[in-house]
């Protein structure tokens, strides 16, 4: 069967909706706005045939909703073929809001960090995926294989860092007791202010939920790859995290290090594949935040081992950076 869209939403009320482009992530899937009349909903095309599977998203959607917390409500869906009809959020991305008001940042970061709170007051839901110290090293690999190697394995040196790290992990993030969303930033977040509580942030992009250490999410959101977020800011969200919590500070902050650490360095690699292979050129221009992430988080005590090997990454320098952009979408892959 030919996969159709306009089939698809032949069998909803919105067959006669008018579509426009939304803005997509770095996945295969891609995203419309229908119109009808006054409302409007969201399109999900996400083919299988490219490896998406739509229905972690719609099992997790459903978990969030279930706990009081604002997932798109799935107004169809067609898991064979890839596509899902989804309420509309609208347009009020957090990334949107503080960019055009930094006024905002504190309350909304709140906000965020408060839906975190209150998330990691239930269990993970059943047969969600464990985020192990495992599973957390084989992801650092395109550090490696892209960053440092840009497009030829290296072996060797993740093999050695992996010696040094994953003992760190073991210790500092061998917890799966909470749910973490992954992808918890700026740009997958949504102000509804006609909503109270937590379910003022409308949450995006989950379908890569695991079962993890509760600092992770908080990474992810004040260490953004895409923007500056003042260092300031991220100390505020720590403290307001901890104190309406009750995890041990000193276990926490090295937690949050240690993952900080393991999530910019793979950022650093993906980005770069980003480039290299799929010619996604602009990604680039995030590697000199993202180093400066991982500096942050190389300079916690409990990376002191770490330093030497790292010591001998390439600083994203203009010229390196300029250098990837000449060669996108030059090498295939490992």
């Amino acid at each position: 069967m030919t996969r159709s869209a306009a089939a698809f939403l032949a069998q909803t009320e919105w067959a006669d909706a008018r579509r426009s482009p939304l803005a997509g992530d770095a996945s295969a899937r891609r995203y419309e706005r229908l119109h009808l009349g006054h409302r409007t909903a969201v399109l999900m095309d996400a083919p299988p045939a490219s490896g998406e599977d739509i229905r972690p998203f719609t099992k997790i959607a459903r978990h969030l909703t279930g706990l009081g917390f604002s997932a798109p409500a799935i107004l169809a869906e067609d898991a064979a073929q890839g596509f899902l009809l989804l309420e509309d959020f609208g347009d009020a991305l957090l990334a949107r809001l503080t960019a055009q008001d930094p006024a905002c940042q504190t309350p909304l970061y709140t906000a965020a960090t408060d839906v975190l709170i209150a998330l990691h007051q239930s269990p993970p839901p059943d047969g969600i995926e464990a985020f192990t110290p495992d599973v957390m090293m084989d992801q650092v690999a395109p550090l490696w294989d892209w960053y440092v190697g840009q497009g030829v394995a290296q072996p060797e040196l993740a093999e050695r860092f992996s010696t040094l790290f994953q003992p760190i992990l073991r210790q500092y993030a061998n917890d799966q007791s909470v749910m973490i969303l992954r992808d918890y930033h700026a740009e997958n977040l949504i102000h509804l202010p006609d909503r109270t509580g937590v379910r003022q942030m409308g949450l995006l992009d989950f379908q890569d939920a695991k079962a993890a250490q509760p600092a992770y999410d908080l990474v992810s959101l004040m260490q953004d790859a895409r923007r500056d977020v003042p260092e300031a800011l991220e100390r505020s969200m720590i403290d307001h995290y901890l104190a309406n919590s009750s995890r041990n500070r000193d276990d926490f902050e090295t937690s949050y290090a240690v993952l900080g650490l393991q999530r910019n360095l793979r950022i650093l690699g993906v980005l770069t594949r980003l480039c290299l292979h799929l010619g996604k050129a602009h990604y680039v221009d995030f590697l000199p935040r993202v180093w400066g992430y991982v500096q942050r988080n190389l300079a916690n005590p409990v990376h002191s081992q770490l330093r030497p090997i790292l010591a001998d990454l390439p600083t994203p320098t203009a010229e390196f950076c300029q250098d990837l952009k000449d060669r996108a979408a030059t090498c295939p892959d490992l």
